[in-house]
């Protein structure tokens, strides 16, 4: 599933390539009968009305929020999108493979989401209601948000003490944008163990996960995200980060952090799989 330097990479390309273009038409071969009375345009009631919204209106530009791109409408409108497992937006690309939303623009282009297994949410508010409604009120901080200090941190983990610091990182009501494959990566870096306790980790460890935050997640947005699975950008090419990996999917490989001779295990946390070594990533 596409986390905050996915999001943030599609967010960067529509606002470079669709920002102040006018959608002309907008159709979707998504159809669902377990999506009826939702506004979700998988309920084709909800897309005529989706539809109405958003034909004729200019595309002011694109934001994130968590893992949602926002992309604001010049009617006071915002199209809301969580990409799920397999979606993605591409620009320009006729006959892209798995489209299932295509907005036609004022420049004879399209923009086409693409979405392979049909988990995407796309649904469209006002722009007022956003950070009230049901998609975005539960979610906390964003990791990289100038006003997101240490303490802040440490206060948001230590709302779930005994907690599994994977999970917790993973929580979007405490941390906004952080999913499997960059927390797996902040704790090998941080050299925690995914099954410690945030009660019981030390103060210099609280600041080393925290400082792994900031630049796990910068680097991934500089690489364009990670496209091991299904991700591809705007133009429908991988990013890189997946080819920067010292802990997600490496187990049974040898541990990359220097001068350390462990050998990355994998356990399931939450759920999930989770890649961790178990020289250096010392439990708490």
């Amino acid at each position: 599933m596409p986390e905050l330097p996915e999001v943030q990479t599609t967010v960067d390309g529509l606002n470079k390539t669709v920002r102040r273009r006018k959608i002309l038409d907008v159709s979707t071969t998504y159809n669902s009968r377990f999506y009826k009375d939702k506004e979700d345009i998988k309920n084709p009631e909800f897309f005529k009305i989706f539809k109405r919204k958003v034909k004729g209106r200019k595309i002011l530009k694109a934001e994130r929020r968590a893992k949602n791109i926002l992309i604001h409408l010049s009617n006071d409108y915002t199209i809301l999108v969580h990409m799920k497992m397999t979606g993605h937006f591409v620009y320009d690309r006729p006959n892209y493979p798995y489209t299932r939303l295509d907005f036609k623009l004022d420049n004879g282009r399209h923009l086409l989401l693409s979405d392979m297994r049909k988990f995407a949410k796309v649904t469209c508010l006002k722009t007022s209601e956003l950070k009230e409604s049901l998609h975005l009120k539960h979610l906390g901080p964003e990791p990289l948000d100038k006003n997101f200090v240490f303490k802040k941190f440490k206060a948001q983990i230590l709302k779930r003490p005994k907690g599994r610091i994977k999970q917790v990182l993973m929580d979007q009501s405490l941390i906004s944008g952080i999913g499997n494959i960059y927390a797996d990566e902040i704790l090998w870096r941080a050299g925690v163990h995914p099954l410690s306790q945030p009660v019981k980790i030390p103060e210099k460890i609280f600041r080393a996960i925290f400082k792994a935050i900031k630049e796990i997640l910068r680097k991934g947005i500089a690489l364009g995200g990670d496209s091991m699975d299904d991700y591809r950008n705007i133009k429908g090419e991988k990013g890189g980060f997946q080819n920067s990996h010292r802990a997600y999917q490496k187990h049974q490989r040898k541990c990359l952090k220097r001068g350390c001779e462990g050998v990355l295990e994998k356990i399931r946390v939450g759920g999930r799989g989770t890649h961790f070594c178990p020289v250096h990533q010392k439990l708490y």
